[in-house]
């Protein structure tokens, strides 16, 4: 009783219920997810992912070569392209080095193609969301400009934090070249270097997290919300990521199975386990704020459709 008090002052009533039933909070989650139709729509948002994957790397490489080196820009994709799709990077930046060294080919037509497919799965990703946080759509609707605006300007802040990383990783593999003399004995800095990158790149995968979930849903969701979902999907996603690596290193027969489609059907999979964990990061927040806006007995409400 003493430490259920204690953890009253201060915390809002959503905070309290989660403290006092994580575990039930947890089935609540997930049963919500379900009846949301989750999986299915974590598969509509990966396939329309691999469809849009590579016309970003694509776009946000030219554009960001003119202020950088391209093989600076490919090394710095590579790493992050591990985060997303494990074991499995080396393919799409050999797919993406033989595109741009042809880049000169590129016409309008085909640059308005490259900036229409690298947009859809921000789309698709709204609808998902729509669906997830439909006590928002209910109350309030997102004008059909914004909806056409927001993957434009996602690509955009994308490049520029692309950018930003490329430059910082670029420091610190230098960094990670040089050696500490200390008391008489050399230390290197590579294993320092390699501990920060990562951590750089874990927190960037929160503020990203964080970024979709803050703009995405309709209306206006508080920061603090969005880092909640965003922490919960980081940790999710790098315990699932390092399972996936994991299992295709010792486990899985899929190249015997599947051959030369290897490479897709794994991306594939890759992207279905992260859309999946990017929506139940989404359900998590919406869950939170129903805790705060309908009576706590009351179960969540699945999306119906006509019929």
């Amino acid at each position: 009783m003493l430490a259920r008090l204690s953890l009253s002052p201060g915390l809002s009533r959503s905070a309290r219920k989660i403290a006092h039933d994580p575990l039930g909070f947890a089935a609540q989650t997930w049963r919500a997810f379900r009846a949301n139709q989750g999986l299915l729509l974590a598969g509509g948002v990966a396939y329309y992912t691999l469809l849009s994957i590579v016309p970003l790397m694509i776009l946000l490489v030219i554009i960001l070569s003119h202020v950088i080196e391209a093989d600076r820009l490919m090394s710095t994709l590579a790493h992050y392209l591990e985060i997303v799709v494990p074991g499995q990077s080396a393919p799409l930046i050999e797919e993406l080095r033989g595109f741009i060294a042809h880049r000169e080919v590129i016409g309008w037509t085909l640059a308005v193609t490259l900036i229409f497919f690298s947009s859809l799965a921000f789309s698709v990703l709204e609808n998902a969301m729509s669906v997830i946080f439909f006590h928002r759509v209910l109350d309030k609707r997102r004008p059909m400009m914004v909806s056409m605006l927001i993957p434009y300007l996602y690509i955009l802040i994308l490049g520029i934090g692309l950018l930003v990383v490329t430059l910082v990783a670029g420091a610190l593999q230098s960094f990670a070249m040089t050696t500490l003399d200390f008391l008489g004995h050399d230390w290197s800095m590579s294993t320092p270097s390699r501990v920060l990158l990562y951590m750089i790149g874990v927190c960037g995968e929160v503020l990203v997290l964080a970024s979709i979930y803050f703009v995405m849903p309709v209306g206006r969701l508080a920061w603090r919300h969005a880092l909640i979902g965003g922490v919960a999907a980081t940790v999710l996603w790098e315990i699932s990521r390092h399972v996936l690596v994991w299992y295709f290193a010792t486990l899985s027969q899929i190249r015997t199975v599947y051959g030369s489609l290897t490479t897709a059907i794994v991306v594939l999979l890759s992207l279905e386990i992260a859309a999946l964990v990017l929506l139940i990061g989404a359900q998590v927040i919406a869950e939170y704020e129903r805790i705060e806006w309908e009576p706590v007995a009351r179960p969540p409400r699945p999306m119906h459709t006509p019929g």
